[in-house]
């Protein structure tokens, strides 16, 4: 276990693995000398195929991780599943400010014109009572399509996040295809892993689809809760709970230097 400190950082977040590193990336955008650390629970990647008991288990496990080792000020639930299927568990059982990402259904519903939107996330998301209560609140008139892909997730979680944007474009086509066929003109990335993908997606949607993601929102969301400001540990460190090989280990510790995040190992 690698050594860390309890003094206390600003704000924690945790994904199932590098989907949530962009949300890191926007907050670090406004406010870089802010202390942050990042926590991926590869040790249970991927979340979107386990059962709602399963997610708010092992999310509660990693929370209180966090809690042990960090001492932060507000977490950052930058994945999701576990947002639609936990946050509601985990605000009930730890005394700290949540901030979660779920699907931004509401900004999307705002932007359609034709009143068509399509919905990337993993299948839990998509299977969610709580997706369908989002829809039903703030997108009643809609035609949503939704897609679970869990491939791409896999896929972007392993290798293309550093793969060439040919293979990126590539990966992205078959949902993207399908949405195009439904006649969206509006895309929600409602799993934070496919915003590692946002251009090609975008490239391969073409003009006159919006892409939609919770990205800033959240981040505002957590300033206002926790002000930014600067401490000893201004920065971002980045740690993961397991489960990889020696070459998914080395692959997420690139993932940390592309996001300008030390590497803390596993915990």
């Amino acid at each position: 276990m690698s050594n860390t400190s309890t003094s206390g950082y600003q704000y924690a977040f945790l994904d199932s693995g590098s989907g949530g590193l962009p949300y890191l990336a926007q907050l670090r955008s406004h406010a870089p000398l802010a202390s942050c650390v990042y926590l991926a629970d590869t040790r249970h990647f991927p979340y979107g195929e386990k059962t709602r008991d399963e997610v708010i288990l092992f999310a509660s496990d990693a929370v209180r991780t966090l809690l042990e080792h960090f001492n932060p000020e507000c977490v950052i639930v930058a994945c999701n599943t576990i947002s639609v299927a936990a946050l509601d568990s985990l605000r009930q059982s730890f005394d700290i400010p949540f901030v979660g990402t779920v699907p931004a259904i509401k900004l999307a519903a705002a932007s359609s014109k034709n009143r068509k939107i399509g919905l990337l996330a993993t299948e839990r998301t998509v299977c969610d009572p709580y997706t369908d209560d989002l829809i039903a609140k703030h997108a009643p008139d809609c035609d949503i399509t939704r897609i679970g892909d869990s491939t791409l997730i896999s896929r972007i979680e392993r290798e293309l996040v550093t793969a060439t944007r040919q293979e990126r474009l590539e990966a992205v086509m078959p949902s993207v295809e399908r949405f195009r066929k439904a006649g969206v003109d509006t895309i929600v990335l409602a799993c934070t892993h496919f915003l590692h993908v946002t251009d090609e997606i975008r490239e391969a949607a073409g003009d006159g689809i919006a892409i939609i993601d919770s990205r800033e929102g959240v981040v505002q969301q957590a300033m206002r809760l926790v002000p930014p400001r600067e401490n000893d540990h201004a920065g971002s460190m980045c740690y993961v709970t397991g489960g990889l090989s020696d070459e998914g280990m080395e692959r997420f510790r690139t993932y940390a230097s592309l996001f300008d995040s030390a590497w803390g190992g596993v915990l």
